[in-house]
């Protein structure tokens, strides 16, 4: 077929997106009433319009080159592989809608709607577009739109998503970022026995969940918005975080920290010996970010952020404590009979009360897994785990031992009921290259350990065996 076929000029396209239905948008009941309200999801059906009298193009041809987010690194990624081919077709070398085919209508929000989509003639990558109409937004949530569109520009994270492209047309913004086909964490949830995931899928996500967090807070974001609804998974079954409108940037200054610690040394007839040894610590927290902003969720809100008095990155801490105890327990640990309730059990003196699990998994983690909550889930935000060095102090705490973190997009994701992934190495986020270092599996370990006598060591907790050089061993 000719060009002009699958590329109509941008004179022809109305992106008007109208229901058949009507799509009745309601806050959910986990939505903290005061913050920016996450719509449920609405399903309707779409059509698509083409008629230019009702729209008007604002990308200009000077500045449309510059709607593409190119990561070089990542050249060999099929996402960006079918971009490059379709701005290569195009005119002024820009990714416009026409060059977009939409497949299906994904969901709602409260900024607006999100479509399944792929590039026309180009069937090898799906994309997710979040399309927001600005007239029909408040100054305020306009401004979260730019929030999250800066933010997105900016991240380069394999469990952070990838704008691919920022189209501004009239008066929507269009942003291409990464589909994840697994849903979120809260569905998953969901399909589990108790609404509760295994320890050691806990430990899984919480990890991968973790990195991000590291990641952002070492650029100066705080997210305020974690919790299941907004944890995607992959087609490999790896985690991406989503919505960032929510978030606040602030300033953070990097150091490198020198820290001594002891490891065992194997003498040649299987003595042990202490030897120490010093290593150096990345520590990038922004320790002074400020805001008075009240949004979030209301189960995940920090004491101080239902105070009002400010707040800054400890509440992300917070609410990964509030994320854990979720995980294992199918419910969050302040939740109340109604949301003035949970508030204000989150804001009172009454401390985390954990809820009894099968005899068969006491001990296998679990015992970690509530030391870790309990110095999460701190009211005092300045004696909070990970206020002061973040991520530093939480991947040393017992829960995580034996991950070796920078391997852990290698890993291969728990098994786990509802979970449907594809079993071929998947393509590197980072590095664009497949992963051909073999399958990392999770080799649980028991240990009786108290709580009481915790040290912040690196022990294997959990071991990781090359599946590969296992197979050649036996």
């Amino acid at each position: 077929m000719d060009e002009e076929t699958f590329f109509p000029s941008d004179t022809d396209i109305d992106f008007s997106f109208t229901s058949t239905t009507s799509s009745v948008t309601t806050a959910t009941d986990r939505t903290f009433a005061s913050s920016s309200a996450r719509t449920s999801l609405a399903r309707s059906s779409l059509t698509l319009s083409f008629n230019e009298s009702r729209l008007s193009t604002s990308t200009a041809g000077a500045t449309a080159a510059a709607n593409l987010h190119h990561r070089p690194h990542r050249k060999s990624d099929p996402h960006w592989s079918a971009i490059n081919a379709a701005t290569t077709l195009s005119s002024d070398g820009a990714l416009h809608l026409r060059h977009l085919k939409l497949l299906r209508h994904l969901g709602t929000g409260n900024l607006g709607r999100v479509f399944l989509c792929r590039l026309r003639d180009c069937d090898a990558a799906n994309f997710a577009l979040k399309v927001v109409d600005r007239d029909a937004l408040t100054n305020k949530k306009l401004s979260h739109v730019q929030m999250e569109a800066d933010i997105l520009s900016a991240l380069d994270h394999p469990f952070l998503p990838t704008l691919y492209a920022h189209l501004e047309v009239s008066h929507y913004t269009c942003l291409l970022i990464d589909y994840c086909p697994g849903g979120d964490l809260h569905s998953l949830l969901r399909k589990q026995p108790g609404n509760r995931l295994p320890v050691d899928a806990v430990r899984f996500y919480a990890a991968e969940v973790l990195v991000a967090l590291e990641y952002l807070h070492a650029t100066g974001v705080v997210y305020r918005d974690l919790k299941p609804e907004n944890v995607l998974l992959r087609e490999d079954g790896h985690i991406m975080l989503s919505d960032f409108d929510l978030c606040f940037k602030a300033d953070v200054v990097p150091i490198l920290e020198s820290r001594a610690r002891t490891r065992p040394v194997h003498g040649c007839f299987g003595s042990r010996e202490a030897a120490e040894e010093v290593v150096a610590e990345f520590v990038a927290e922004p320790t002074d970010a400020f805001s008075r902003s009240c949004v979030g969720t209301h189960e995940y809100l920090a004491p101080e952020l239902v105070a009002g008095t400010g707040h800054g990155n400890g509440v992300d801490w917070w609410a990964f404590g509030v994320f854990i105890f979720e995980m294992l327990h199918g419910t969050t640990p302040f939740k109340g009979g109604s949301k003035e309730a949970t508030l204000r059990n989150i804001a009172s003196t009454r401390q985390v009360k954990f809820q009894a699990r099968d005899e068969e998994e006491k001990g296998v983690g679990i015992t970690e897994a509530r030391d870790l909550i309990e110095r999460l889930l701190v009211k005092d935000p300045r004696k909070r785990l990970g206020f002061s060095r973040g991520a530093t102090d939480i991947k040393r705490h017992p829960f995580f031992n034996g991950i070796k973190w920078p391997l852990i997009r290698t890993y291969t994701p728990p098994e786990v009921r509802g979970v449907a992934r594809k079993t071929k190495a998947h393509v590197s986020h980072v590095t664009g290259v497949p992963s051909e270092r073999g399958h990392w599996w999770w080799n649980s370990k028991k240990n009786k350990g108290s709580k009481h006598n915790f040290t912040f060591n690196n022990n294997n907790y959990y071991s990781y065996i090359n599946y590969k050089k296992v197979k050649k061993c036996a």
